[in-house]
């Protein structure tokens, strides 16, 4: 039996994309999104539990999104859980789990502005897993359209 590493989130920017590039000129954008759960507690009264999430958009894909992905922007993202580690400029182990996304499709709300956009990488777009730079490796959708596709019945998770 194989294995599945896959993870879908609706939520809300918390702040705009942050763009930048690798050494080798590959476009990388990184956002946070929240989602919240909306609960009532023992004594009946209503909770809020928000989750932050940092995404990760590679390629032309990030390039193509990235003007779009703005403060209070509901997004919808598919992509891969992926946890990274590092050594800080102060000599710490960093470690950060995110979102890879293969998928990011703009939802309309809370940024105003227009219908629902998907952007999908190409297969070739995405570095391999763990070195931030270079080709290979991807995502498992692949669209011929260029960086933008009306949405069809497929892409709405609901």
């Amino acid at each position: 039996m194989g294995s599945v590493n896959k993870a879908i989130l609706v939520g809300n920017l918390g702040r705009d994309a942050e763009m930048r590039f690798t050494s080798g000129g590959t476009a990388v954008a990184t956002v946070s999104i929240a989602t919240t759960d909306v609960y009532n507690d023992r004594d009946g009264q209503k909770k809020e539990d928000t989750q932050w999430h940092r995404i990760v958009i590679w390629g032309k894909m990030a390039e193509s999104i990235q003007p779009y992905l703005t403060k209070g922007k509901q997004i919808y993202v598919e992509g891969k859980i992926q946890t990274r580690e590092w050594t800080d400029k102060e000599g710490k182990q960093v470690k950060t789990t995110e979102i890879r996304a293969d998928k990011v499709v703009l939802l309309g709300s809370a940024g105003g502005g227009g219908g629902e956009r998907a952007a999908r990488p190409q297969r070739d777009r995405y570095p391999a897993a763990g070195a931030p730079s270079g080709g290979g490796g991807g995502a498992d959708v692949h669209d011929d359209t260029g960086p933008f596709d009306a949405p069809n019945d497929d892409d709405i998770p609901f």
